[in-house]
């Protein structure tokens, strides 16, 4: 049975798309209204390239975090060539015409016709959140892909957050070189490590943040996705639970300070934020998440996710562009519509990948649909 359709269209949208030497696509241009996209084909088609154009309309490295010199099309005895993507978005203050491309020194963007001082002016007029494949082990491997992923979250809330993650890296970086090769001034140390304990305990409070407000979203469930409750473990995030952030601070930068022979013999810093790591636990059960099945800990990625889009939807009125890369394969019938209803429900436009056309049905005329077959794209008149 399909799902209802919903009345009116999303709030953000892509009303136009077009990947020139993208990936796998020499030309291609979408014109969508703003519902769901439901791109199938078989595997290697280019469905994945659709969604991570889509990606790069948000600041970052797309959802496969590729480097610059790999998103261009590859051309026999030429190389990669510049890759560019254009999109019209339609949005809760108007249309937004966006203009983003790259070859291996940097990526520009241009956004109405102007160029942008840097990607994060993006975050502006869009936001996205995606679950891809390569994600399928999210809570079985280390724990650089959860922050990387939990950080992405938090971005989607507070832009600037993005600015501190970096900034605290390089400060990170710049202060174990110094430590490796000198010249070991302490006050060139002390002033690094004061960037580093600033930004650290910053970053520190917005996972914090968002993990009691995805908590608090996840509490009633969404239909038969089991109810994920998260946890930001490392030593800043538990300090911060029982001190001011200027103690805080004050903690770090004094360990810091202590640690500096120790870190210069393990290379690398031993406390901070880029050691935290995120927990997810399946309520009623605290089960974490690692110890579930595949089909679980599938599920309780999509639970996040939905929660996610409803909190970016609560706190400003407009659900993110959701891309959701071969998801529906690997959820059973009742989860499968559980996520049709809710993407419906949300208003927003999610980008569906699949290669098998059946598992779309209860979408029916609620979607649109598109076919992809050796990086050409076509209108079915009969999905």
């Amino acid at each position: 049975m399909p799902v209802a359709a919903r009345g009116g269209q999303a709030t953000l949208s892509v009303a136009r798309l077009t990947m020139t030497d993208f990936r796998c696509y020499q030309a291609a241009r979408l014109v969508l209204d703003g519902r769901p996209v439901v791109l199938s084909g078989p595997n290697g088609a280019g469905k994945t390239s659709v969604l991570e154009a889509v990606s790069f309309l948000v600041p970052g490295r797309g959802l496969r975090r590729a480097r610059l010199t790999e998103v261009g099309r590859r051309v026999a005895g030429e190389g990669e060539r510049a890759w560019a993507v254009a999109a019209t978005l339609v949005t809760p203050t108007g249309p937004v015409e966006i203009g983003t491309g790259g070859d291996e020194e940097r990526r520009l963007v241009r956004i109405d016709g102007v160029p942008a001082r840097g990607q994060s002016a993006l975050s502006r007029h869009v936001s996205a959140v995606w679950l891809t494949p390569a994600m399928d082990r999210l809570f079985l491997e280390g724990a650089g892909e959860r922050r990387r992923f939990l950080d992405r979250l938090v971005f989607g809330f507070e832009p600037a957050h993005a600015g501190r993650v970096t900034a605290y890296e390089n400060a990170m970086r710049q202060r174990q070189r110094l430590l490796r090769e000198g010249p070991r001034d302490p006050a060139w140390l002390a002033a690094l490590e004061d960037q580093m304990t600033t930004r650290s305990v910053a970053i520190a409070a917005a996972r914090l943040d968002l993990a009691r407000r995805l908590n608090l979203a996840s509490a009633d469930g969404i239909g038969p996705f089991p109810r994920a409750r998260v946890e930001v473990q490392g030593d800043v995030e538990a300090w911060l639970d029982g001190m001011p952030a200027l103690a805080v601070e004050d903690r770090l930068r004094a360990c810091l300070a202590e640690r500096r022979g120790a870190d210069e013999t393990a290379g690398g810093a031993g406390i901070g934020t880029h050691r935290s790591d995120l927990a997810v636990f399946e309520r009623g059960r605290d089960l974490p998440a690692a110890r579930g099945s595949t089909g679980e800990q599938k599920a309780l990625l999509v639970a996040l996710v939905l929660a996610t889009a409803r909190l970016r939807t609560e706190a400003g009125g407009t659900p993110p562009l959701l891309l959701l890369d071969e998801v529906a394969a690997h959820l059973d019938q009742r989860r499968r519509r559980a996520l049709f209803e809710e993407i419906l429900a949300l208003g927003a436009q999610a980008w569906l990948t699949g290669t098998d056309l059946a598992l779309f049905e209860p979408l029916a005329e609620a979607a649109q649909f598109i076919r992809v077959n050796d990086a050409a794209l076509t209108y079915p008149e009969n999905p």
